[in-house]
């Protein structure tokens, strides 16, 4: 197995990525392919006391870096040379089972799109991250590559949420609902409700474990295993909760140092604190899976660390042992509204 890492994507590479993938590598077994520029990396490889050649490790030269400042829209067709485009590319010609990066979110997106492809009859690729909620996690699908939705992409986001909560995430029965202002399956906008219908129809016919609506303060309750929604939604949904979660973590390690009595209570369940902030940290997950996309890409946050690469490649291993594309593929008859085996078309 051949893992292909953007190794100067993200806000600490190429220090972190490389030793999170040299990481990885060691303990997975596994090959790396490092792409960027050669001598940054190796310089890297060199501070992990690698020296070249090494059976596990590759590194592809490419010169260029996309950036947070290019268009994501055409990033990876202008800078050809950079290290996400030449890694995607890497990844169309079967050079790798799976990329990482931890660079533009859109640019990485939009270069999967147009160069991995997306699975043949889904109609868009989801950002489909898997929240910490003290459990096996939940899925967010999709949470901003997609800001203007039909039921139909809604659909497949729940099919494609489902079989990777089922194969991955460990859910027997993945529970999935959809994100609206009420429970009633009369709440929302036309949106909400044409997707509600045809998401029933789908659990009725036993195709997903579809259990209703659900408001925001039902994502991390560990009542459900899937939330889908449009991209606007999930994106200020997933945003509130990271902005809640570091207010309410800095005012909880305030309290803790307040006083004398504080400092003593705080060694007295520091503990639980320790597994609390283990059950909570993103960087345990890895990355967000680009669902629909033709072959694995896994999108690690731009502020990762090695210990956060080293999950997304440890996620990206389960993604391609798990057959979530296969299962994807051989039920997309199902997931269009255009086929004669699908639900009712959408008018």
């Amino acid at each position: 197995m051949k893992i292909i890492v953007d190794a100067m994507g993200g806000d600490k590479a190429p220090e972190e990525v490389v030793k999170g993938a040299v990481s990885a590598a060691n303990e997975f077994g596994i090959e790396i392919c490092l792409v960027g520029r050669q001598e940054d990396v190796i310089r890297c490889l060199e501070n992990e006391g690698i020296s070249l050649p090494y059976d596990r490790i590759e590194i592809i030269n490419a010169d260029e870096v996309v950036t947070m400042e290019d268009d994501p829209s055409t990033a990876t067709r202008i800078k050809k040379d950079s290290s996400m485009a030449v890694a995607l590319k890497l990844l169309s010609q079967g050079a790798g089972d799976a990329v990482i990066s931890a660079g533009s979110t859109g640019a990485l997106l939009t270069g999967a799109t147009l160069t991995v492809k997306r699975i043949r009859g889904i109609r868009r690729a989801a950002l489909a991250p898997v929240l910490p909620n003290g459990g096996k996690g939940v899925m967010l699908i999709d949470c901003g590559a997609n800001v203007e939705c039909t039921p139909e992409y809604l659909l497949q986001f729940a099919y494609m949420g489902s079989f990777y909560a089922k194969k991955i995430m460990g859910c027997k029965n993945p529970r999935v609902t959809l994100l609206n202002v009420g429970t009633e399956d009369t709440k929302g906008a036309d949106l909400q409700k044409q997707t509600y219908d045809l998401l029933r129809k789908a659990g009725e016919a036993g195709r997903i474990n579809f259990v209703g609506n659900a408001e925001a303060s039902d994502l991390l309750s560990g009542n459900i295993d899937v939330m889908v929604t449009d991209g606007f939604s999930g994106n200020i949904l997933l945003k509130g909760i990271e902005g809640s979660v570091k207010f309410f973590l800095g005012k909880i390690a305030g309290i803790l140092k307040g006083s004398r009595k504080a400092k003593m209570a705080a060694l007295m369940i520091r503990g639980a604190l320790s597994d609390f902030k283990v059950a909570m940290d993103v960087s345990e997950v890895g990355g967000t899976a680009l669902l629909g996309i033709s072959k694995p890409v896994i999108k690690a946050h731009g502020s990762s660390d090695a210990r956060a690469i080293r999950s997304a490649i440890k996620q990206a291993i389960k993604f391609i042992e798990a057959g979530v594309i296969r299962e994807i593929e051989e039920n997309i008859e199902f997931m269009k509204l255009s086929t004669k085996n699908s639900l009712d078309k959408y008018p």
